[in-house]
């Protein structure tokens, strides 16, 4: 008679222990020994439970050296997405529940577990209208300098001018509206700075749903609209490679989308 299998969710969610092999060897083959270390536990309380993931085809084994199957592999996949996933928004799944995210590209979505080692932050009340610290203090030292942002600050030109000095390549997207208050304000220093070779403008032919989307060598920056509309102060702000490979991908998005314009 053949024997009656536990269903795949139950076998990888019912056991922290099973969870946590399959987690472990995403990376590779792993020998038993590495497993029992990584896990803090003996041989006898972890075989029983690699005995139901090699019964589930979900795990095989030479001598003592334990591997991933196809199969596994394609769950621990979905499993590692998923848990990340979580990890960010139970940080605080209030600030993800009451801002915008559907104007993330779906392969972007799925990812947002890259977050997973960023901060949400609520400015002072003293801070709301600063330029984050973050961005000003590494942008200067950086080899460049990407951002996507939704309205004017009168410091910009400084912080470009800044930049240039210092041999930053800059990659910056506006929308048409704050394109108009650029030339509305007439700023010499920004006109110059724009002459420069590093200096690089485009803008963005839609309403964008989001704040900012910033990044250089050191943090991501991305500050988000509010379910209805609205601006919120609080932003997210990540130093991990992960974060900065999201933000990455996300900039060229809207990159590919904008025109560059050489003059204001």
């Amino acid at each position: 008679m053949q024997q009656l299998k536990k269903p795949l969710l139950d076998v990888v969610f019912a056991s922290d222990k099973r969870k946590n092999v399959l987690l472990l060897l995403q990376d590779g083959a792993k020998e038993m020994g590495n497993l029992l270390s990584a896990l803090n536990t003996t041989r006898t309380a972890l075989l029983p439970q690699i005995r139901i993931l090699e019964e589930h085809y979900l795990v095989s084994h030479i001598l003592d050296r334990y591997e991933l199957t196809p199969i596994g592999k394609l769950l621990v996949d979905s499993l590692s997405s998923l848990l990340a996933a979580t990890e960010v928004l139970d940080e605080d799944i209030d600030y993800w529940g009451d801002h915008k995210l559907d104007f993330l590209p779906p392969h972007l979505l799925k990812r947002i577990g890259q977050l997973r080692k960023c901060r949400i932050v609520t400015p002072s009340f003293a801070d709301v209208f600063n330029l984050n610290e973050e961005i000003l203090s590494t942008s200067p030292i950086s080899g460049s300098h990407h951002g996507f942002v939704t309205f004017y600050h009168p410091l910009f030109p400084q912080f470009f001018a800044k930049m240039v000095s210092n041999n930053v390549n800059i990659y910056m997207i506006i929308p048409q509206d704050v394109l108009d208050r650029f030339k509305a304000e007439e700023s010499m220093l920004l006109k110059e700075t724009m002459k420069s070779e590093l200096f690089h403008l485009f803008v963005y032919p839609e309403k964008p749903d989001f704040i900012a989307l910033v990044y250089n060598d050191y943090y991501t920056f991305v500050r988000l609209l509010k379910n209805n509309g609205e601006f919120g102060n609080r932003y997210i702000i990540c130093n991990s490679e992960e974060s900065h490979e999201w933000a990455k991908e996300l900039y060229d998005h809207y990159l590919g989308k904008s025109v560059q314009i050489s003059e204001i």
